[in-house]
């Protein structure tokens, strides 16, 4: 039995006595075939995970996490295969079954939540379609779906699930898809589940609730949970094993805590120490430029990488400098962002052909420094993110108003918006639905400089290869496509177009949730060092409270479209005032553990 950092047990699900390993991974080596030949994602990786345990992998993005799983699965792409070791379930060994087995033991012996829900889920199907798709794939629809397929979905959570049943997916909350993704996965009571990065985009109230759900669920159900996530305190509160994987192999492995206290291998040690924490105000810029540089290390020797399954491409830690196009600081500390009682109300169809206001956000005002951090923190739904849209003029305020730079917003046209459009720039939060994916990412990149008529060809080039080094990806990496790279490269790609145009304000939403700490160290070292040298402002919209620590001068608590705390970030994480506030921050996973 494992002890969680509060000292109860957790993970102790197994009513079986049954000593032998349910799944055991042995000098697994996966194989992906590319363009420029075959490129070793995995490499003599190895773990055990017994009936009713939680283990997690975790590692930086492309490390082979996710790849490893797949191969269980049966699920990886097309151009890869497993090229050594085995995969062993329940003492039969599937390395190389045929598809009619591994179809056989997909869903009903080993279960899967991935990552992303808008994209695993289809949209022009009903939530209770894909869950009697998904019983009757696996020989499980007995004639009396509907009601099946309501006792699942309310197994996960999802209240008044009949109704919810006949929803499409975009009328569901990130929260309540992930949900039906549960859902979906534990139907047919495997006795694996695959959960991958499966709470990463959520925020931290709603990512309890729904981990506290899996958990009784798979208690119950003597389910055993393979975790892949990169938020370390979320280990350590939920695995009873930590796996960390670097450049496709296992380099430790053992019980959580004492891996992410005491861990014994430099990798390890390096992602502890990068992983966002309450003890500190801000990153300190030394300390975290030597805990890069000692990241990078190794990394720089690493291959090209062929996506999320595979080792990261080579990183370059470069510190900003001004370029040349680059505003300087100018009346730092003034006011360059304001925003009035500000309200959004949005019409909502309902039945018979009636129609309801909702207010997202309600009589909503604050001010941002030139040169300062805010961040606006809150639950899913909170209004935060449509703040961020209408400070950037994507949505009309129903009432209230934004100044920038003393000039209403609202009110921009012509020359003027397409100026404003240059000053503020955007980071949004999904990489897949912010990059082209008909754009290689040197035209990505290229785009704002070309429709801004910045500079020429060669120029440009240039300018997009120090924008590739500032947020440390090879200058190779213009001659590729979004689906060619990994999830957090492909958001380091987004940053490199928001810095494309020197902007004052950029406006980030969520837009370090979907990186690896070692990588998120970095963007957020980025960040700093560029308001400090440029004089920039950030809006910074977030559900991770540690990366708010970390970043941020000041926070505006948002719940139910309203402010209701807003003060310096020390006060703030310091002293609380609301109840909403304290649960925020005592909802942050591991938040005692890794201090």
């Amino acid at each position: 039995m494992s002890i969680n950092g509060k000292g109860t047990p957790v993970n102790s699900r197994s009513s079986r006595n049954d000593d032998a390993p349910l799944l055991e991974i042995r000098d697994l080596a996966i194989t992906f075939d590319t363009q420029n030949g075959p490129v070793n994602a995995v490499r003599n990786a190895h773990l055990t995970i017994m009936p009713g345990e939680t283990v997690a992998i975790v590692g930086e993005s492309g490390s082979g996490k996710s790849t490893t799983a797949l191969a269980a699965i049966g699920l990886l792409p097309s151009n890869g295969r497993v090229s050594g070791g085995q995969i062993i379930f329940d003492g039969e060994d599937i390395t190389n079954v045929s598809e009619k087995r591994i179809i056989e033991l997909r869903g009903n012996s080993i279960g899967m939540v991935p990552q992303d829900p808008m994209s695993n889920l289809n949209p022009v199907w009903k939530i209770g379609f894909q869950v009697k798709e998904t019983l009757k794939a696996n020989g499980l629809d007995d004639g009396n779906s509907k009601a099946r397929v309501a006792e699942v979905l309310s197994e996960a959570g999802l209240p008044d699930a009949e109704a919810r049943a006949k929803q499409y997916p975009h009328e569901f909350s990130g929260g309540m898809r992930q949900r039906a993704l549960i859902a979906i996965g534990l139907a047919c009571r495997p006795r694996l589940l695959i959960a991958d990065e499966p709470t990463s985009a959520l925020d931290v109230t709603v990512q309890r609730q729904i981990l506290d759900h899996l958990d009784r669920m798979t208690t119950e159900l003597g389910t055993a949970v393979l975790l892949i996530t990169h938020d370390l305190g979320l280990a350590a509160e939920r695995a009873e094993k930590v796996v960390v994987m670097y450049k496709g192999q296992v380099v430790e492995s053992g019980p959580a805590l004492e891996i992410l206290r005491n861990p014994k291998h430099p990798y390890t040690q390096r992602l502890v120490n990068s992983a966002p924490s309450l003890s500190s105000r801000r990153l300190q810029s030394q300390k975290a430029k030597d805990v890069l540089a000692a990241a990078v290390e190794d990394i720089e020797e690493s291959t090209p990488d062929v996506g999320d399954g595979a080792h990261p491409a080579p990183v370059h830690v470069s510190h900003a400098t001004p370029s040349s196009e680059a505003r300087k600081p100018a009346g730092k500390g003034d006011t360059i962002l304001e925003v009035k009682n500000l309200t959004k109300e949005f019409k909502l169809r309902g039945a018979l052909g009636k129609s309801s206001q909702f207010k997202a956000v309600d009589d909503v005002s604050f001010t941002v420094k030139r040169g300062s951090t805010m961040a606006i923190v809150g639950e899913s739904g909170s209004g935060k993110s449509t703040v961020a849209q209408m400070a950037l003029s994507l949505l009309a305020p129903t009432e209230g108003s934004i100044l920038f730079d003393g000039v209403e917003v609202n009110t921009l046209k012509g020359k003027a918006l397409f100026d404003f459009r240059r000053r503020v720039q955007p980071i949004f939060q999904d990489p897949y639905g912010s990059l082209d994916p008909m754009f290689n990412i040197y035209r990505t990149i290229e785009e704002p400089l070309k429709i801004h008529k910045i500079g020429d060809s060669k120029s440009r080039e240039k300018k997009v290869r120090e924008l590739l080094d500032q947020v440390s990806m090879p200058a190779a990496t213009m001659h590729r496509y979004p689906n060619e790279l990994s999830g957090g490269q492909r958001q380091r790609i987004a940053i490199a177009r928001a810095l494309a145009l020197n902007p004052d304000v950029i406006i980030c939403d969520e837009a370090v949730s979907a990186l690896d700490v070692l990588v998120q160290a970095q963007v957020l070292n980025l960040l700093n060092e560029l308001q400090e040298d440029l004089g920039l402002t950030y809006l910074f919209i977030t559900h991770d409270l540690a990366v708010v620590r970390q970043i941020a001068d000041q926070v505006c608590v948002m719940q139910n479209g309203r402010i209701v705390e807003a003060a310096s970030t020390d006060e703030v994480f310091n002293n609380p005032k609301q109840t909403y506030t304290q649960d925020l921050l005592n909802a942050i996973p591991g938040a005692t553990l890794l201090v």
